[in-house]
């Protein structure tokens, strides 16, 4: 089978996509990288042609021998849809989780994102969390996340708890809450490191003056995921572009209740 006739490239093709016309990739901003099942590999290997090993600049052992597709550094999202041989690529990690080379795709040059440290090790992190239903890390730049972390303190329990008010749906679509990280030079091992904790307790993580960072299952939850925090994010901004605070809201015994109805477990230390 040709690698682009293969359902789960269209569906890596229509989450990036999606993401374009949702206005969270200006340029070349953001990234998305998704661990193939083997089943997956085996249906599109023939297509491969594999370039030399490049250090990945991090060690992922539990990695080892994995396939992922990632988009290109540089590229641009608006373009995956049109040129996606030239947008995005397929790499295999190494056998001991320390190099990559791209099997398929980059077809004029270049190489997987900038950020391929930081996915890789969140990659890592969640195979371990999730028995390895996680197979996606996608990381944009939706304008209305990135203006809260201009006004709220840099706090877990701060984003948490605001981004549940905002929306009744929040609290079951991320139960567990979100993380957050202090500005950083994006692209190196810090960010990594500090994303890959987070990453152990939330399956969100908001980058400081930069965007969001979230892990999911398939790319229909990890979609759905981002877009969620998003609007919460969008109502918690006209609200205080409205007024300076707010007059009624969901209390905790609220989200206790719903927490009851919706069979999901709220960290008592973000309703205290």
């Amino acid at each position: 089978m040709k690698v682009l006739d293969a359902d789960f490239i269209k569906g890596y093709i229509r989450m990036a996509n999606d993401g374009w016309e949702q206005g969270w990739h200006e340029r070349n901003g953001g990234n998305l990288t998704y661990r193939m099942k083997p089943e997956e590999v085996d249906m599109v290997k023939e297509n491969f042609s594999p370039k030399e090993w490049t250090p990945i600049g991090t060690s992922v052992p539990k990695l080892a021998n994995e396939y992922f597709i990632s988009t290109g550094s540089g590229k641009y999202f608006r373009n995956v849809i049109i040129d996606p041989e030239d947008s995005f690529a397929i790499i295999e990690i190494d056998g001991k989780g320390e190099n990559y080379r791209i099997v398929w795709g980059l077809v004029n040059g270049g190489r997987p994102t900038s950020e391929l440290p930081s996915h890789l090790m969140n990659h890592e992190v969640k195979l371990i969390a999730t028995g390895g239903k996680h197979r996606v890390i996608y990381h944009a730049h939706p304008a209305n996340v990135i203006a809260m972390t201009f006004v709220l303190p840099l706090e877990d329990k701060v984003f948490t708890r605001e981004l549940w008010e905002m929306a009744t749906e929040c609290p079951v679509v991320f139960p567990d809450g979100v993380g957050v990280v202090p500005w950083m030079v994006p692209g190196g091992r810090d960010i990594a490191v500090a994303t890959s904790e987070l990453m152990k307790k939330y399956d969100v993580a908001i980058w400081a003056h930069h965007g969001i960072f979230v892990s999911g299952e398939d790319f229909d939850l990890t979609f759905g995921l981002m877009h969620t925090v998003e609007k919460s994010a969008e109502i918690f901004v006209k609200v205080r572009s409205m007024v300076p605070e707010k007059r009624q809201s969901i209390t905790s015994d609220d989200f206790r209740s719903l927490a009851k109805d919706f069979k999901v477990t709220l960290p008592e230390e973000f309703l205290d």
